[in-house]
Order: structure tokens, then C-alpha cells, then sequence
């Protein structure tokens, strides 16, 4: 994160303990003050979506088991705040940083579940709140040079484009590249630690982290909720390995790639499964997950691109376990395919860019179009096939920047699926900003 921030909310923020603070003297015989000095370390910033969708399909939940029933249902809308998030960020010298990111999710939703003892071991669900507040980072950092920096608490898993740069500013479309977000935790975040460092035109870095959970692997979304936790806390008896590895080529070109492995069974609370005796207890459900995506920003023109390929062992006793779960258990029921995939490319010319007015003023507008096939249910021999989880999508659209961190986003999609179910096409508009205040 840039150091270029400071000044409002850090007088709101520190206020009266930084307005007493005595002036201290600089090495060059001037005097800073109290509130200077906070200043000059503090980093505040965010970024944020507004978005409206008009769909032309069912929004039914059955619609994939009955189609033909669905298909003339009128269309429906919605307005979302996907993400807002507020950073906040303090250097304390000597190397030492802490950072930390807040985000409100579509203004959210809020909930628990507990374990209660006073009622036999009951899985209870309880609302607690009509919004969600997620801490996505929040992590103490030590610098010890540019080659080696060394980050402790919870921290983003950077596996994936999306992952690693899942800012608005990021992508041409309303919401986020769906099949990266479909497939895998987005944004992916976690407890663990990580190294990370920048040597000449490579930048790298390696994580250990708390593990994914099997039992929230779905047929729908594979890896997505996996990353979770419905308690208070994250079970973390078995650990993830993430690595990650940016090659900046050329000017304007950069091209990554990522990873992750670990097990996923095991990693519940309790940590053994009710009822399920020793039928499980061999089950690893590691899971590999390998990644590559580019980015080109020269000429006038953005390109991103990645490729995202998964696989999760014992498949067929996996979804045994899932299905004899208490069925109070926060779980995913639905089967897990042993394999997910992703393909995606979206590009963007700048129009404005030929216009010497509009170029001067830094006004951007790019016409961009997307092309998308994910699969987040690929079945191990004599699994169900469920052809609904094969998705194609384009897009087309335009990105209006009337200053560098605010974007004005439309965009038309449509979802192809296979002959049997009903394609879904639909209209996106949304405003979105990136960047750090003053």
C-alpha cells in the first residue's frame, strides 16, 4: 500500500491523545508535531461498489431442476453494495507496520452457530445482527529489507487474479469475474503467516495459513465457502501452504503465478465428526489448487487474463461424510466434484485516449469485452453429473473514469449454459472507487 494518505480521519481517528502530544524535534533541527508525526505514519484509505443488476431470467431456485417451467418468468432487479471497506494502516518504525482492512459485505447479513452444552451438544443458529462486518486483514509486519519482509495475523491468500487484486478498480465488469468467484474463497483471507519480498523485477511470496474446511466445499461453488468459519473462531487442525510469484517482463506487462495445497478433512469443530466412529478417520481431502494470470496495460489497452484449475482427493468419501452430518451442522450438504475450473480474459481499449481534451483532463473511458467458462462441479467417475455447473459468460460493457480512482461501470451479460436450461442475460450498472484519502 502507497504512502500517499494522511490527514482527516487520522485527526478523527487519534484526535485529543495526538493534540496533547508535546512538538518533538526532527534530525534536521525542526520541530514536528505530535499530530504531524502520527500523520506522516498513518495510512487511511478504501474502496467501494454500488451496483444495480436488471435480470432476464428466473431467479427461482429450482429453475435448473424444472426449466422449461421457469422460462417465461418476468425479470427482476436489484440494488447491492457488494464491498465497502475501510483501510487503515500504521508504520511504527523500525520496520514495524500493522495493517488492517474492515468490509461491510452487501450491507450484509450477520449470524452464528454455537455448540450449546447445556442442551446436549445442539448446533444453534443465531442471528445476531442484519448486516456483516468482516476483518479481512490485520497483520504486524516486519521489514527487514526489500527482499525480505515477514507479516504475522490475518492476511489475504493471494491465489488467484482475483485474490490477489480484487480492488473494483481491477476489473471492467459490475461485480467481480464470476468464475474465480465462484470456484474460490473471494476474497480469499486467513490466519497465518507470510514472507514476501520484491527482487529486481519479480516479486514473491510463500504463506502458511489456517486450512480449508472439506465439509464447506459444495457442488455449486467448490473452494468458495471453504474458508470460512460459523464460530467465533477458525478451526485450524490442519494447515494450508500458499505461494505466489508476479514476473513484471516488460512495461506495462505483468504475469503471475499462484498457488495452494493442503488438507482439508479434519479441519472442523469438533474435531471429529458425530456418530461417524472410525469410517472417516483415513480421509485427507487434500486439496491443489494451481493458477496463472497476466496483465498488459500499455497502448491505451488493458488485458487480464487467468486460468484457474483445482483438485480435492477422496471425493466419493468426502460426500458420504457431508451427507451424514448432523443435519443442524453449519456443513455443506451437496456434493463435491473432485475437480473445479476457471478460464477467463476481458480487454479494454481507451476511446478517450484519441481525444487530446479528454486525455489531459486524465478522463478515461474504456469499451471493454469478457469472455468466461468456469466449471465448479467436475465428478469422479460414477458421480451425478450436474450439467447446470458448466458455465460460459460474455460481457460487454464500458468503464467512464472521470478521475483516476472513480469508475462509472455498464455492462451487458449473458450467462450460456447448456441446451436443456435457459441462458441468463441481464444488465449491469455501478459506480465504484479505489484509492487513499489525503
Amino acid at each position: 500500500m502507497n504512502n500517499v494518505y494522511k490527514w482527516l480521519l487520522a485527526v478523527a481517528l487519534c484526535g485529543p491523545a495526538v493534540a496533547v502530544q508535546a512538538d518533538e524535534p526532527e534530525a534536521n533541527g525542526t520541530k514536528q508535531s505530535g499530530v504531524e508525526k502520527v500523520l506522516s505514519r498513518l495510512s487511511v484509505g478504501g474502496y467501494g461498489e454500488v451496483a444495480y443488476t436488471r435480470n432476464f431470467y428466473s431467479d427461482n431456485q429450482y429453475r435448473y431442476r424444472n426449466p422449461k417451467k421457469y422460462k417465461d418468468d418476468p425479470s427482476n432487479g436489484r440494488f447491492d453494495i457488494p464491498h465497502a471497506v475501510i483501510y487503515l494502516n500504521y508504520d511504527f518504525g523500525k520496520g514495524w507496520k500493522m495493517g488492517s482492512e474492515i468490509e461491510f459485505e452487501h450491507t450484509g447479513t450477520g449470524s452464528a452457530i454455537e455448540i450449546e452444552a447445556d442442551e446436549g451438544g445442539e448446533y444453534e443458529h443465531e442471528i445476531e445482527k442484519g448486516g456483516e462486518v468482516e476483518l479481512e486483514q490485520f497483520w504486524i509486519e516486519k521489514t527487514f529489507a526489500s527482499w525480505a519482509n515477514l507479516r504475522l495475523g490475518h492476511i489475504v491468500v493471494p491465489v488467484g487474479l482475483n485474490n490477489a487484486h480484487h480492488e473494483p478498480l481491477n476489473f471492467f465488469t459490475v461485480y467481480r469475474p464470476e468464475g474465480e468467484n465462484t470456484i474460490l474463497p473471494s476474497t480469499w483471507h486467513d490466519t497465518g503467516m507470510s514472507f514476501w519480498g520484491v527482487s529486481g523485477r519479480f516479486r514473491y511470496e510463500a504463506q502458511v495459513v489456517a486450512g480449508l474446511n472439506a465439509m464447506l466445499f459444495s457442488r455449486d461453488g467448490w473452494a468458495h465457502s471453504a474458508a470460512g468459519s460459523a464460530y467465533e473462531f477458525k478451526p485450524a487442525n490442519k494447515y494450508g501452504f500458499a505461494v505466489r510469484g508476479d514476473w513484471y517482463a516488460a512495461q506495462g506487462l505483468r504475469i503471475g503465478l499462484s498457488g495452494y495445497a493442503g488438507q482439508a478433512m479434519h479441519n472442523t469443530y469438533p474435531n471429529e465428526m458425530e456418530g461417524s466412529g472410525k469410517t472417516y478417520d483415513k480421509v485427507k481431502a487434500n486439496v491443489l489448487i494451481g493458477s496463472v494470470d497476466m496483465t498488459l496495460n500499455r497502448w491505451n489497452w488493458i488485458v487480464r487474463g487467468q486460468a484457474d484449475y483445482g483438485y480435492i482427493s477422496d471425493t466419493p468419501l468426502l460426500n458420504a461424510a457431508k451427507l451424514n452430518a448432523p443435519k443442524s451442522s453449519p456443513y455443506n450438504k451437496t456434493s463435491v466434484g473432485k475437480n473445479a475450473v476457471s478460464l477467463g480474459v476481458e480487454a479494454g481499449y481507451d476511446v478517450f485516449s484519441q481525444i487530446t481534451k479528454l486525455r489531459d483532463d486524465r478522463q478515461k473511458l474504456y469499451v471493454f469485452g469478457r469472455y468466461e467458462y468456469y466449471n465448479s462441479y467436475v465428478p469422479t467417475h460414477g458421480q451425478t453429473n450436474y450439467d447446470f455447473t458448466k458455465r460460459s459468460c460474455i460481457a460487454a460493457g464500458v468503464n467512464y473514469y472521470p478521475v483516476p480512482q472513480v469508475a462509472v461501470k455498464a455492462h451487458w451479460s449473458n450467462r450460456l449454459l447448456k441446451s436443456q436450461y435457459n441462458n441468463e442475460p441481464s444488465i449491469n450498472l455501478g459506480v465504484a472507487y479505489q484509492g487513499f484519502f489525503l
